[in-house]
């Protein structure tokens, strides 16, 4: 029998290596992905991304809400006996009696240089964290989360204007050009495996919606790492005679002041330590992005204004 591979992945940061296995001589014998949810308004299901091209591809597409205690899926994969299951973004924990049913394995791409930000939100954190530097990391699944043997590791620069929503398509891009020669090494029994030093672990956890909001004590380096971070969403954010204002994009000013002070007409606006940040794009709740110029033909928030709410 042929090697053959089943892939999960359900988020776009999956696509361009789902994309690079399918162009490839490798045989895709499944594809896992989260089942279609019902759009916010309720008014239409919406198919993840990787489902859509799945369908184009005329892959075969497996979406069970859950494979804890699924016997259905168990067999299934059983009967399939795949050579190695690779795994990116997929959104569900792979139950340890599964791990048992691929020849080679189950493998993930994580987006970090692990043990750090083990877990749900890599990329988000590590431009919060300020960090210079990211990366993906190949490894082997085991029953803990994120905890497996590493294959390989490939590191790329974080620069300060960086958001979230580019650092993602670069380390999907980077994926996708390292997976097949990844995946054969695999199958060729050609990988060296690496434990990871727990000792030195830490966590990516999910994003809370209420962390994008802006303290103005923060240094400016901090703010502009919490508006890139959470780029596009849930974003961070102010709150403005009882209005929330969604900063999308901002640089570092060279104004100062009291923290939280409209310093001018432009929209800079001070922090901690004697800097700034000058807004670039913006939200007000309810409306469309702006950028900075259109915004202020219309806003009451003018020099001298105070966003501490």
């Amino acid at each position: 029998m042929s090697d053959n591979i089943i892939f999960m992945g359900t988020s776009k940061f999956a696509l361009p290596v789902l994309e690079k296995i399918s162009e490839s001589k490798l045989n895709i014998s499944a594809v896992y992905t989260q089942p279609p949810k019902k759009s916010s308004r309720g008014m239409k299901v919406q198919k993840t991304p990787i489902q859509v091209k799945s369908e184009l591809l005329g892959l075969p597409i497996r979406t069970p809400s859950s494979l804890k205690n699924n016997i259905d899926e168990y067999n299934f994969i059983k009967k399939i006996k795949p050579t190695m299951v690779m795994v990116i973004s997929y959104g569900q924990i792979i139950p340890k009696e599964f791990l048992e049913l691929s020849k080679k394995g189950f493998f993930n791409i994580h987006a970090s240089i692990l043990p750090k930000f083990r877990g749900a939100a890599p990329i988000q954190r590590a431009i919060m964290n300020q960090d210079t530097e990211t990366g993906i990391s190949f490894m082997k699944i085991n029953e803990n989360l994120d905890t497996g043997p590493v294959l390989e590791t490939y590191k790329i620069k974080i620069d300060l204007n960086l958001n979230a929503t580019e650092l993602e398509k670069k380390l999907s891009q980077l994926a996708a050009e390292k997976t097949i020669e990844i995946i054969e090494n695999i199958i060729k029994g050609k990988v060296k495996f690496k434990e990871q030093d727990h000792s030195e672990a830490t966590y990516a956890d999910k994003i809370n919606k209420k962390e994008g909001k802006i303290t103005w004590n923060d240094s400016s380096k901090k703010i502009i790492g919490k508006i890139n971070g959470l780029h596009p969403n849930p974003g961070a954010f102010f709150i403005f005679n009882g209005d929330r204002y969604k900063i999308l994009k901002a640089e570092i000013g060279n104004g100062s002041g009291h923290p939280g002070e409209v310093l001018n007409d432009k929209l800079e606006i001070a922090c901690s330590n004697n800097e700034s940040i000058k807004v670039i794009e913006i939200q007000k709740e309810g409306k469309k992005i702006q950028e900075i110029n259109e915004f202020l033909n219309g806003s009451k928030i003018n020099k001298g204004c105070n966003l501490n709410e």
